[in-house]
Parts: C-alpha cells; sequence; structure tokens
C-alpha cells in the first residue's frame, strides 16, 4: 500500500489535489496490476533467498534452530519443497539472463543443504549432490556461458562477467554447514540485509512504472477548421463533458469534449538496453518471458505523441 501511495505522489508532483483526483480515477485493480508486473521477481528472491538462509542455519547449528524464537527458522521449517520449487520456475522465467547463473547457484545450494539434513549418513547421497552436481552443473553452465564472459570482458561489463562467472563456481561452497559459531550472527546478518534491499529495490522499480495510457489529445474547433492543438500526457478519465489529461509538466488538463478531435495511445518508453552482451543471441537484460510471450509489433511512431500537429496534405493542383 505505501508503494502504491508513494508512486501516485511521485506521479502527481507532489501536488495534494493533484493526487486526490488520482486517487478518485486511477483503478484499484490498475494499481495492483502495475505493482505485480514490476515486482514479480521479488517473490522468488525473498523465498530462494530465506530458504537458503534458513537451510544454512539447520544444518550448521541445529540447536539453535527454533521456529518458536527466530523468524527465519519459522519460516523456513513452515516452507514446503513445492513452494521452493514453483519459486524457482516463477524466477527463471521472470529473471534476467544475467541472473540466472545466480539461480542455479542458489538451487543447487537448496539441493545439497536439504539433502545434508535429510540423510546426513548417507555419504554416497552427500558426494553426489552435494559436490559432483555442482562441479557438473559449473562446468557445463561455463561451456555454455564463456563467449559472453569473454563479451563482456572486452566491453569492460565488469559487472555482467561477475555475474555470469562467478556463481557457476561458488554453487559448490554453500552445499554443507558452516562454523558452528558464526552460523546463527551470519544467517541473522544476510537476513537482515534482504529484507533492507529487498523493499528499497522493488520501491525503485515501481516507481518508474507507468500507471496511466499515455495518449495525445487533439483539441480544436469543429471540422473543417483545422486543430489548433495536441496535448500529450496521460489520460485520467473521460466523464461527460471533459476529457482529463495529466500532461508532461505534471498539470492537470481539462478539456471540453466538443473541442476533442482526436485522441491517439502512444507507445510506452521502451527501456533502451545497457548491455551490449548475449548469451547465443539471447542478451543479458532480457527474461525468458520477453521470448515466450507474443510482442507487439512496433509501429511508425506519430507525430502527435510529440506534441506536434499533423501537417494536412495540400490539395491536388495547389
Amino acid at each position: 500500500m505505501l508503494l502504491l501511495v508513494l508512486r501516485l505522489w511521485q506521479l502527481s508532483r507532489q501536488d495534494m489535489p493533484t493526487m486526490l483526483l488520482l486517487v478518485q480515477y486511477v483503478s484499484p485493480l490498475g494499481l495492483l496490476s502495475a505493482l505485480l508486473i514490476a515486482l514479480v521477481w521479488a517473490f522468488p528472491l525473498v523465498v530462494l533467498g530465506t530458504g537458503v538462509l534458513g537451510s544454512v542455519l539447520r544444518v550448521s547449528a541445529p540447536e539453535r534452530f527454533d521456529p518458536d524464537r527466530s523468524l527465519l527458522a519459522y519460516v523456513t521449517a513452515r516452507t514446503p519443497g513445492w513452494v521452493l520449487a514453483a519459486a524457482s520456475v516463477l524466477a527463471a522465467l521472470t529473471w534476467q539472463m544475467r541472473f540466472l547463473p545466480a539461480l542455479l547457484m542458489i538451487v543447487l545450494w537448496l539441493v545439497g543443504l536439504r539433502i545434508r539434513r535429510r540423510y546426513p549418513d548417507r555419504a554416497d547421497l552427500l558426494l553426489a549432490l552435494g559436490l559432483v552436481l555442482p562441479l557438473l552443473a559449473g562446468l557445463v553452465a561455463y561451456v555454455w556461458l564463456a563467449p559472453a564472459i569473454v563479451s563482456a570482458l572486452r566491453h569492460g561489463e565488469l559487472a555482467t562477467a561477475a555475474l555470469l562467472g562467478v556463481p557457476p563456481a561458488a554453487a559448490v561452497v554453500l552445499t554443507g554447514p558452516i562454523p558452528r559459531r558464526s552460523a546463527p550472527l551470519l544467517t541473522q546478518l544476510a537476513a537482515y540485509v534482504v529484507a533492507a534491499v529487498v523493499p528499497l529495490v522493488s520501491g525503485t522499480v515501481f516507481l518508474r512504472v507507468p500507471l496511466l495510457p499515455s495518449v495525445a489529445v487533439e483539441v480544436g474547433p469543429p471540422p473543417p477548421e483545422p486543430a489548433v492543438e495536441v496535448v500529450p500526457g496521460q489520460a485520467i478519465t473521460v466523464t461527460d463533458r471533459m476529457t482529463i489529461v495529466l500532461d508532461g509538466n505534471g498539470r492537470v488538463r481539462f478539456l471540453p469534449n466538443e473541442e476533442v478531435r482526436a485522441q491517439i495511445l502512444c507507445p510506452g518508453p521502451e527501456r533502451l538496453p545497457v548491455s551490449e552482451v548475449t548469451v547465443h543471441g539471447w542478451p543479458v537484460e532480457r527474461t525468458a518471458l520477453d521470448w515466450l510471450m507474443p510482442r507487439q509489433r512496433p509501429e511508425p511512431a506519430d507525430s502527435r505523441c510529440s506534441g506536434r500537429l499533423e501537417v494536412p496534405p495540400r490539395p491536388a493542383g495547389g
């Protein structure tokens, strides 16, 4: 709820009357839809991160794993395996390509830790799933990611190279316990960091999500007189008498319907790619859903979306 209020406050340019108008007309379902679409990646991050930290505490210091006293232990004990599996699938679909090696690392950690907790006396399982499987998975990942890692280094994208290259090697690091004395402190500190960072990043992402459709309204006297103005902005609502638009300067424009000549739905701003790195043709900033779901074909930009009036064609022979 706080994120929704902050988004409306930002959209109104910190003007209370404008914000109250937006609250009156903006659909709650539209707000919730925008929130869910923008932050769908955060759910698997929280679920998987909590699962890893709780599992580390459970296998490292079982006497300190008390669901009645620790929120981390309580959530871990109450989270079934199918929830972790569903969160992993959701993350594979919604996380950008450059974060998928980290997802592989987290899943291998969870597998190794759960096997160690359930079958502590099965040395063959511990060796196979806690060491051999991460090594093989890391080797396959490096074979697939090697060209992209080299490309990232050539372009000076050190963060992308680290995101692609470090997780496969780190997959074998946390499939077993850590020192018993430091386990409670380290897991609690990591949980606090996740709890602090995820809301901050989520809020930053959501504040950039559009809540109203971008339109351009052509205003002028009735035909055959030409239009005199184009008002680009975001459509708030259309009443029986007025078309209400929030223009690019944050001002609310009340346009009489008899003066509205046309309304054009303008495309939203496309996020320009920052990275030039691809993994076998897959841009590292794209998600699997971007490839699976159909996308609208780009159409030629309408000049009215930029606030320019269309120039009427000259009559033949003129």
